[in-house]
C-alpha cells in the first residue's frame, strides 16, 4: 500500500493534533496517531481516553484503502527536520513495516494494527446541534477559560459551562474566587441545552480556532459527549458530569459605587504595588473622588508601597481588598482601553466590565474581596 503526501502539510497537521495525546498512557495505542486512507483522502486521528482530535488532507497516488497507526513522537520528530518536499509512504499490510522515502533518504519503522486504536465516541439520539461563528467561540473561550477551577473536590467547576438558549449563548467559568460570564446575543438555538466542557478540550479549542478560515463551528452535544467541527479539524470530547451552580445568583445586582479607569495603567500600578504585598497577595484599594489609592504591605519584612491613579469615581469613599494576582488576571483578560469596576460594599464581590462592550456581546467578570486588617 503506497501514497504520497506533502511533508510540510503532514508535519503541521501531526503537530497540531498531537497536542491531545497524554505524556503517559495506559493504552499503548494512544501513544500513536491513526492513519486512515480512503481514496485520496488521509484522515489523521490522535486521542486520549476522553478526547479525540482528527483532521483530513489530500494525498496522491494512493494504491488502496488501508488503516494503520504510527508512534507519534518518532514520526513528528523526524518530519520536523525535513524541508517541504513529497513524502512517499510504502506500507506492507501483513507486517506493517513502513518505509518513508524523502529527497535524500528514507525512514524505516514498524506501525501498529489500526484495530487496536480506540474508536471515537458517537453521540446518542436527540443530540442538540447549533452553529457558532468561529470568532464568537474563540473570543468567549479566550475570555473565560482562565477562570475555571483546578479543584478535584468540585469537578463541575473544572471546565467552561455552555448555557445555550433561544435568546443567546453564554459561556461561564468560575473557581469560587473569580467568575467570568461571556454572553453573545448573535448566537441562538431552537431549544435550551447546556453542558460543561472540561479544561483540556477547551484549551485545545482555544488553540485550534484560529488555524483555518472556517467561518462557523458546528457544535453538537448529547449531554455526555460533544463534537466541535471546525472544517479542517474535528474534536470529540467527553463532558463533565454534574449540575453547574446558578451563576447568576452570585452576581451582585445593585452596585452604587462605580469607577472607570484606564485598564493598562491600573495593571501597571497593581504589578508595582503587589511586589510589596505579603504572600497572601492582598492589595487595598481606597476609592475617593477621581482617585484610587492602591497600597500593600508585608509586616514580616517591614515593606510597603502606595500609589495613586486617576479615575472617574461615583460613590462614597470606601476601602476594599483584593488578591492582586486575581485582579491582574481579570484585567488582562478584559478587552478595551477602559474598565468599569462596580462595587456595593467591602464584603461583596466586585463586578468588572469593559467600558465599551463588543456589539451583541456582554462580558462580565466578578472577583470576591479579601478581608482586610486595619
Amino acid at each position: 500500500m503506497n501514497f504520497t503526501v506533502s511533508s510540510s502539510l503532514l508535519s503541521s497537521r501531526l503537530q497540531t493534533i498531537s497536542s491531545v495525546i497524554n505524556s503517559k498512557n495506559t493504552i499503548p495505542a494512544l501513544d500513536c496517531i491513526l492513519f486512515e486512507l480512503a481514496g485520496n483522502k488521509l484522515t489523521l486521528t490522535a486521542s486520549d481516553p476522553d478526547n479525540t482530535l482528527n483532521t483530513s488532507l489530500e494525498v496522491v497516488d494512493c494504491s488502496e484503502d488501508f488503516s494503520f497507526a504510527i508512534s507519534s513522537k518518532i514520526l513528528i520528530d523526524s518530519l520536523k527536520e525535513i524541508s517541504e518536499q513529497p513524502l512517499r509512504f510504502e506500507v506492507k499490510k501483513d507486517t506493517l513495516e513502513i518505509v518513508i522515502y524523502y529527497l535524500n533518504g528514507k525512514y524505516s519503522l514498524v506501525g501498529q494494527n489500526a484495530d487496536e486504536y480506540p474508536s471515537a465516541a458517537v453521540l446518542g439520539e436527540g443530540a442538540v446541534a447549533l452553529s457558532v461563528p468561529t470568532k464568537v467561540l474563540a473570543n468567549s473561550i479566550n475570555c473565560s477559560l482562565f477562570a475555571a477551577a483546578d479543584d478535584e473536590v468540585r469537578p463541575v467547576m473544572c471546565g467552561v459551562y455552555f448555557d445555550i438558549t433561544p435568546e443567546n449563548i453564554t459561556l461561564v467559568a468560575s473557581d469560587g474566587h473569580k467568575l467570568v460570564r461571556c454572553r453573545d446575543y448573535s448566537v441562538t438555538a431552537d431549544e435550551k441545552s447546556s453542558f460543561i466542557l472540561p479544561k483540556k478540550p477547551a484549551s485545545l479549542l482555544k488553540n485550534l480556532l484560529g488555524k483555518d478560515d472556517q467561518e462557523e463551528v458546528a457544535v453538537e452535544s448529547d449531554g455526555r459527549f460533544a463534537t466541535f467541527d471546525m472544517g479542517e479539524y474535528k474534536l470529540v470530547c467527553r463532558l463533565l458530569d454534574g449540575r453547574y451552580p446558578n451563576y447568576n445568583s452570585v452576581i451582585p445586582q445593585n452596585n452604587p459605587h462605580k469607577l472607570t479607569v484606564d485598564r493598562a495603567a491600573l495593571i501597571s500600578t497593581l504589578r508595582r504595588v503587589a511586589i510589596f504585598s505579603s504572600q497572601a497577595s492582598l492589595i487595598k484599594l481606597h476609592l475617593e473622588d477621581n482617585k484610587i489609592v492602591i497600597s500593600a504591605q508585608d509586616t514580616d519584612f517591614s515593606t510597603s508601597a502606595e500609589e495613586s491613579i486617576a479615575c472617574s469615581y461615583e460613590g462614597a469613599s470606601m476601602n476594599i481588598g483584593f488578591r492582586a494576582s486575581f485582579l491582574i488576571e481579570i484585567l488582562n483578560n478584559t478587552p478595551g482601553q477602559d474598565v468599569v469596576i462596580e462595587l456595593a460594599d467591602p464584603s461583596r464581590a466586585g463586578v468588572i466590565v469593559p467600558a465599551e462592550q463588543v456589539d451583541k456581546q456582554e462580558l462580565l467578570m466578578l472577583l470576591m474581596p479579601m478581608m482586610m486588617t486595619e
